[in-house]
């Protein structure tokens, strides 16, 4: 019988938190950001340009990895738990509105930041970088395939493509520093299970 985070167990018990597809989900999909990531600063900063060079294999790479962005999520969809967790992180209740205005008061109390399996803040990030991905990816197309559209739009795709990338970039080193902050969190999704005490301590109204 697995673990609950309301009931009595050692301190040192683990809860189950994400199955291996969804971590092999998560990470697929963090390797392909980071390769678009990467590809954009050395085609639009000129000392990385220079020091890379090879600009046509870099531009292939970032088109390649921007393609293939939605493809572990879309296999991710024949795995159960993961379809289950896409449901929590589109749900949003009363406690989620909490938590958000905790957070905007910066009030760091933990009883006034009530969370289920994911918080208020990783629903809104997960919803945003799923937009932005799509964005990316649709503007990304117009630039490629130039016969699909009249210039003006080619314009407009370039001017949303590139300031979009920067906000992605601003927004994505902000996850990694939170992630950082948080050893058990990153130990959740690396071994699949976090500790009993980070589970009601973080997500006390999840029930592992």
């Amino acid at each position: 019988m697995p673990l609950r985070a309301d009931t009595p167990a050692p301190p040192d018990a683990r809860v189950h938190r994400f199955t291996p597809a969804e971590r092999w989900v998560h990470r697929v999909t963090a390797a392909l950001m980071g390769v678009c990531v990467v590809t954009a600063a050395i085609l639009y900063i000129p000392q990385l340009a220079i020091l890379v060079g090879r600009r046509e294999l870099v531009v292939r790479v970032h088109e390649c990895a921007g393609l293939a962005l939605p493809v572990p999520v879309l296999l991710g969809l024949a795995s159960r738990a993961f379809r289950a967790d896409l449901r929590f992180l589109n749900r949003f209740g009363p406690h989620d509105r909490m938590w958000l205005r905790a957070a905007l008061l910066r009030d760091k109390r933990r009883s006034s930041r009530p969370a289920g399996k994911f918080n208020a803040g990783q629903k809104v990030y997960a919803a945003w970088i799923a937009g932005a991905t799509l964005v990316m990816l649709g503007t990304g197309l117009l630039m490629w395939f130039t016969h699909l559209a009249p210039l003006m739009w080619r314009t407009s795709a370039t001017f949303v493509h590139d300031w979009l990338a920067l906000t992605i970039g601003v927004v994505l080193a902000g996850h990694i520093g939170m992630a950082l902050g948080d050893p058990e969190a990153r130990r959740g999704l690396r071994t699949g299970t976090v500790s009993r005490e980070w589970a009601k301590r973080e997500h006390p109204l999840w029930r592992g």
